[in-house]
């Protein structure tokens, strides 16, 4: 034992004699020696069990069990009710910081209410995603702010800053950012390897998860399942070294559930779970996160490591300490002195977090196109609502359970006076060719079975075509959807939803016309019991399925028609159910709006061209074939969806969302999934050679504003080479770029303009972004109304990665072989209202410096 440790357990055996209140209880005393005592207390044993997810009790010190993780990306998950904001990317489509941040305060006061309910919960919050949105195939695209680095560094910032509070010695909770690093697939996503130049890792990986770990507002990271460059992320100690050396505080670093076997059993790249621990340890993992809560299997390992030379007490001790300061820095340890322990389970779904959850769907919503001026409907007095999400409100996977729900169809009633809401779905009844019966359903859905004698109310289902074939079916007798979580099969769900979705299905259409029906969730066609009647799914094979004769009692394109020519204007409410065609696990199938919607639109658009195709999605689509002139955007809103939207298109509240993620004009334009090189490919706004359908920061208001000049300072030295990757504001220590921006509102109503300036360069020496967003700034203006609007950035914001500098005292590795350089050069200085829409330009000198 070194002298600092045998003088730190006399210490504690003092206290413990006198009966003095222990070091690590001190609130007054600094973090580190906090940790350093409650450390010391620690038996070796001790030690190790806190390096599992699961930490036991340490009673004899008054420690109670913890666990790291709370997920909370968009409001808490996981815990029952709770307050449910739009996705992710729904928020960044804000572009307000202040916002965002609120968002996040209103979550972590929720996560410590639900403390209050169960002290197990834990202020360790596994959030936001910072991982950026590269690429709209990814299944997790709606957990993700934006394709640009910078722009999701910006919003993971502000909602980690929410999440962490303002006092200087509590945390409100801890966020770990994830996926640390290059995570952006699904398919394979344990053995795929993320290839990174230098210049990809450091111009659009890193510096994505910096802003918010540098501002100490995050306090963690969760490291990637995929591998980087060959090698695992959850053992790259340079890649964990670089993050953690942007703060003078530390950062726990917890692995994603499982990865530490995957190192064996997937990725193969360690022989034994042994192994596989002291890699982990030594690459700088502080918390395993794998065999759910027995941590049984990971002591075994690392105690093994630890006999065998593999880890030495010293790596134990540095991952233990960076817990118990995360845990410290919750005021786990400080009674009635942290700030925050007053928060109780009635915090809740309070008014405020009600009041934000509609702002912060309005806020969202983004209109896309208006070329026929339909929008707003301020003077619609009757309004039909039609489409697979006409008043359907659905959440994602890493959502929570929402005090209550508003529809579109709710929300238009409520707006207009009158809606129609019809979902567009068919209605029919299914026969079973084995007895000749219907499938029917009882009232609850807790008995369905092939036993009815006429296609009426208990045998109808309305069946929804989610794209590529994927159904879903509704009983009319339950109301609820056809589900294989029970056996039998029930109709008794009330969403789709789970790990493995259990209510979607896939029809096989026979040459006779006859379906058989595969359920997805366990691969087994559905098949009818002799003699009973009822359903389940387990027919191995086509031939073993139930055939089922198809009646089409209600044709929901008729039904949908119908309606729209009925009303003053019609909404047409389309987009993704999260846990179908795209979510953890499950990439996207392809980009394209499934053939359904499309239909649903041509049906409402034929009736009546006072049509909005509106969609509500977790990502972007590409909508060649679909002629629209009336197109509005919003995620998945969380409950107060339709209030959000509705808000927007009545004209109540003047748009203000925009983009953060292009929409592609073709799939091809996207680039591949598993190529992480946006360079080489073309791909996202910085390098995109041919205009996207709707370009980054693209969103219109109700009215035009014109973009009249930009000036700029003429010229600016060109900052030294460096390691540190720019953010995107100014730092205190950088030399700026001023730059004034004059726009002018040229209609009738107010508008909310976000005024973008974007850095353009060609020919320099060393390949750059086609167009690069280096400030914004939003700007109400009245009818009329001219305003000079001031922007700064840093010219640090031009840097590139050049392979070829050495900076002098550097890090000794692979990974800081060249450093960021801006090159001398002209560059354009450009504005506009979208990254593809800039009317306005001036040159910027910058000299070599």
């Amino acid at each position: 034992m070194t002298d600092i440790a045998t003088d730190a357990a006399t210490r504690a055996v003092a206290e413990d004699e006198t009966s003095e209140r222990p070091l690590f209880r001190q609130v007054d005393q600094p973090l580190a020696a906090r940790a350093r005592d409650l450390l010391d207390r620690l038996t070796p044993d001790e030690r190790i069990a806190m390096l599992h997810q699961a930490a036991p009790a340490v009673e004899r010190l008054g420690v109670s069990a913890w666990h790291t993780g709370c997920e909370a990306l968009h409001g808490v998950a996981w815990l029952g009710r709770a307050t449910v904001f739009p996705q992710s990317v729904g928020l960044a489509a804000t572009w307000d910081t202040d916002l965002v941040e609120k968002v996040g305060e209103v979550a972590a006061v929720e996560v410590r209410a639900k403390r209050a309910e169960n002290p197990m919960v834990s202020l360790n919050v596994w959030a936001p995603v910072v991982n950026t949105l590269r690429h709209p195939g990814w299944g997790r695209n709606e957990e993700g702010y934006s394709e640009d680095p910078h722009i999701t560094a910006v919003f993971g910032t502000a909602y980690s800053r929410g999440l962490r509070g303002d006092h200087p010695r509590v945390w409100r909770t801890v966020p770990a950012l994830k996926h640390f690093l290059a995570y952006n697939n699904e398919t394979d996503r344990s053995v795929t390897s993320s290839e990174m130049s230098l210049r990809t890792l450091h111009e659009e990986e890193l510096p994505a998860f910096r802003a918010a770990i540098e501002e100490g507002v995050a306090g963690g990271m969760m490291l990637a399942y995929n591998r980087v460059n060959g090698i695992p992320a959850h053992t790259q100690p340079e890649l964990v070294a670089e993050a953690r050396s942007w703060s003078d505080e530390s950062i726990a670093v917890v692995s994603d559930a499982g990865a530490p076997t995957f190192l064996v059993t997937t990725q193969r790249t360690q022989p034994d779970h042994v192994h596989a621990a002291a890699a982990l340890v030594t690459s700088g993992l502080d918390s395993f996160t794998d065999n759910d809560a027995n941590a049984a299997p990971t002591i075994g390992y690392v105690t093994q490591a630890l006999a065998e030379g593999l880890l030495t007490s010293d790596d134990v001790d540095q991952a233990v300490l960076r817990l118990l300061e995360l845990r410290i820095r919750t005021g786990e340890f400080d009674g009635d002195d942290d700030p925050y322990a007053g928060i109780g389970a009635d915090a809740i779904d309070a008014p405020g977090a009600r009041e934000l959850a509609r702002e912060a769907v309005a806020r969202s919503v983004v209109v896309l196109r208006n070329d026929a001026d339909v929008l707003p409907l301020s003077r619609a007095s009757r309004v039909a609502v039609v489409g697979p999400l006409a008043d359907l409100v659905l959440t994602d996977w890493y959502a929570g359970t929402p005090p209550y729900v508003v529809g579109l169809g709710a929300a238009a009633a409520e707006r207009f006076g009158e809606a129609e809401v019809v979902t567009g779905a068919d209605t029919i009844a299914l026969r079973a060719s084995s007895n000749g019966r219907y499938v029917v359903s009882n009232a609850d859905g807790s008995v369905v079975e092939a036993a009815g004698d006429a296609a009426v109310d208990d045998a109808l289902f309305d069946v929804t075509d989610w794209g590529d074939g994927i159904l879903t079916l509704r009983s009319h007798a339950s109301g609820l959807l056809l589900t294989g979580a029970k056996w039998p099969m029930r109709a008794d769900a009330t969403r789709v939803g789970e790990w493995v979705v259990q209510e979607s299905f896939r029809k096989h259409l026979h040459a006779d016309g006859t379906w058989s029906l595969l359920h997805l969730g366990s691969g087994r066609w559905l098949r009818v019991f002799r003699d009973s009647g009822l359903l389940a799914a387990e027919a191995v094979t086509l031939d073993a399925a139930e055939r089922f004769g198809v009646r089409v009692v209600r044709s929901g394109a008729t039904a949908v028609a119908e309606a729209a020519a009925r009303a003053d204007a019609v909404v047409v409410a389309v987009g993704n159910d999260p846990h179908l065609n795209g979510r953890e696990t499950e990439d996207r199938p392809h980009l394209r709006l499934p053939d359904a919607w499309a239909e649903v639109w041509r049906a409402a658009r034929e009736a009546n061209p006072r049509a909005v195709l509106t969609i509500v999605s977790s990502y972007p689509y590409v909508l060649a074939g679909v002629e629209a002139e009336t197109v509005v955007w919003s995620s998945h809103g969380g409950q107060e969806l339709g209030h959000g939207v509705i808000d927007v298109l009545s004209g109540d509240v003047e748009p203000s969302g925009r983009l953060s993620q292009s929409w592609p004009a073709t799939e091809a334009q996207a680039g591949d999934l598993f190529d992480y090189d946006t360079l080489r490919q073309g791909a996202t706004y910085r390098h995109q050679p041919d205009e996207p359908t709707f370009a980054f920061g693209h969103g219109l208001t109700f009215t035009t504003v014109a973009y009249e000049s930009v000036t700029v300072d003429a010229a600016v030295p060109a900052p030294a080479p460096t390691h540190r990757h720019a953010g995107f504001a100014p730092r205190e220590d950088e030399t700026v770029v001023n730059a004034v921006v004059r726009v002018r509102n040229t209609g009738d109503r107010d508008a909310e303009e976000l005024v973008q300036l974007y850095a353009l360069s060609s020919g320099l020496p060393l390949p750059t972004p086609r167009r690069l967003l280096v400030a914004y700034r939003r700007a109400r203006l009245a009818p009329g109304e001219v305003r000079d609007v001031e922007l700064t950035f840093s010219p640090a914001r031009l840097a590139v990665w050049d392979d070829a500098v050495r900076l002098p005292g550097a890090v000794d590795d692979w990974l800081h072989d060249g450093a960021l350089r801006v090159q001398p050069g002209t560059y354009t200085v450009a504005a506009g209202p979208s990254a593809w829409d800039l009317p306005v330009r001036a040159d910027l000198e910058v000299t070599a410096g």
